[in-house]
């Protein structure tokens, strides 16, 4: 979730600071020409207050020579100190006075348009813009008006390369504030989502463990939106009671399981009570013995399942080849009383598990296979790690199961219609399921070639609290 929440966030927050930061970019740009604009439109109000009295170039009046000469020396003054061209002409473009001298009205569209301007009684106040990456002038006239008549214009041709430099420069503090921002924005996502997100991510945990059967896992309310917190409280309710429910069918189980034991017993022992008023070898009063032994066997694996999805696995670091060794030696005895070789291939590895459980479980594995294994076969028990794993695996060369088979092994009161005749209740590997799951290990089955089965045991190398 985190992967689609932050691009979305960083994308909007980036759209954001784009938006703020062009409008930006644009009015630096406006201010620093239009801060040229106004000091040329200073400096051409003095050309023109200057020029408002010169009459034509070869009037003889003295005092309009002087004022000429003047207006000459302080246009050739500007430009040699600015670099800026200037130059004031009458209506018919004719030069007044310029410098540098024999420069004339700009014949391009910027300074005709601004010649123009001028002429009607305008200063020029709003020249096209000129941007950072461009390489114009900045033309900028105002009329020269005498009794309300415009008798010339000033014109200024500025060079552009310092205006634009500043407004480069704002435009690059602008992108390092907008990358700053930017970084700002991230981070602070970061710590949003992670704040939105941590309930979720221990929800998610909790919800895992109570579905691999740690029903005791629970949502801490404290953190996160109040929506969060909320959700919280409900899942811890809902666990709350999905624990009652489950401890008080697992107290059924067991109850019942305990309760019919008494009435069982007593029913097997007026059967064997009955048996003796029979002929020896009465295949009905046989047959009623084994179907009650065999209720008495479910009720006791009954009660075994509900005691194994009740208990919390007491986790330790063990060895499991040794285990594994101490369970084969104890039910070597009886595969040599049917005739089956039962090996081992020990390794030296260890694993997180419940000892107790294990051996359980391990116990009802090697049972299942001596049970089906016909007689000169072999069964074989290896111990080996598998990554963040220990396994042990047991295959067999009794007949196996076929695909259909297969996914059904390990169900509850789930037997193959082919060994109805053969001795259990079906429990037994569920039972082994639920004490590998409370540690979080786990049982598979699969094919043994050339025929047989293979189950494997996998318990976590690693401690379940890191």
């Amino acid at each position: 979730m985190r992967t689609r929440l932050l691009p979305l966030l960083i994308f909007l927050l980036a759209l954001v600071l784009m938006a703020l930061g062009f409008p930006l970019a644009i009015s630096v740009a406006s201010a620093q020409q239009q801060k040229v604009v106004v000091d040329r439109i200073d400096d051409t109000a003095r050309f023109a207050a200057l020029a408002q009295f010169v009459t034509a170039a070869d009037d003889k009046d003295t005092s309009s020579k002087e004022r000429l000469a003047t207006l000459e020396e302080e246009l050739a003054r500007y430009h040699e100190l600015y670099g800026i061209r200037a130059g004031v002409f009458f209506r018919n473009g004719v030069a007044m006075a310029s410098a540098p001298r024999g420069w004339g009205v700009p014949d391009d569209s910027k300074g005709g348009d601004a010649f123009l301007e001028a002429l009607a009684g305008r200063r020029s106040h709003d020249p096209p813009q000129v941007w950072p990456w461009q390489r114009g002038r900045l033309v900028v006239a105002s009329p020269v008006v005498r009794e309300g008549d415009v008798i010339a214009v000033v014109v200024t041709d500025s060079p552009t390369g310092h205006m634009r430099s500043r407004a480069l420069r704002g435009w690059l503090l602008i992108a390092a504030g907008e990358v700053a921002a930017m970084l700002l924005a991230v981070g602070a996502a970061f710590r949003l989502t992670s704040w939105v997100l941590r309930p979720v991510r221990v929800l998610d945990a909790a919800t895992h463990d109570i579905a691999t059967g740690r029903m005791k896992s629970r949502v801490a309310v404290a953190g996160g939106p109040p929506e969060l917190r909320r959700l919280a409280r409900s899942f811890n309710e809902m666990a709350d009671n999905v624990e009652d429910v489950l401890d008080q069918q697992r107290a059924f189980v067991a109850d019942a399981s305990h309760q019919l034991r008494n009435p069982l017993s007593a029913l097997l022992l007026r059967i064997e009570l009955l048996a003796l008023e029979l002929p020896e070898g009465n295949e009905e009063i046989a047959s009623v013995r084994a179907e009650g032994k065999r209720l008495a066997q479910v009720l006791d694996d009954l009660l075994g399942l509900a005691l194994a999805e009740h208990t919390e696995a007491d986790l330790r670091l063990t060895d499991i080849g040794a285990l594994a060794g101490e369970r084969v030696e104890a039910w070597r005895p009886l595969a040599e009383d049917k005739g089956v070789r039962l090996t081992e291939q020990r390794a030296a590895v260890t694993a997180w598990a419940d000892p107790v459980a294990l051996s359980s479980a391990l116990d009802a594995v090697i049972d299942n296979a001596l049970k089906f294994t016909p007689e000169g076969e072999e069964v074989t028990v290896a111990v080996a790690a598998d990554g963040d794993y220990s396994k042990i695996t047991v295959t067999d060369l009794g007949p196996g199961l076929t695909d259909d088979e297969l996914s059904r092994i390990g169900d509850r009161f789930w037997r193959s219609g082919r060994h109805q005749n053969v001795k259990g209740s079906g429990l037994g590997l569920s039972i082994s399921r639920t004490l590998l799951a409370a540690g979080d290990g786990t049982i598979t089955y699969a094919h043994h070639e050339p025929h047989g089965l293979r189950v494997t045991l996998r318990v976590p190398r690693t401690s379940p609290t890191g």
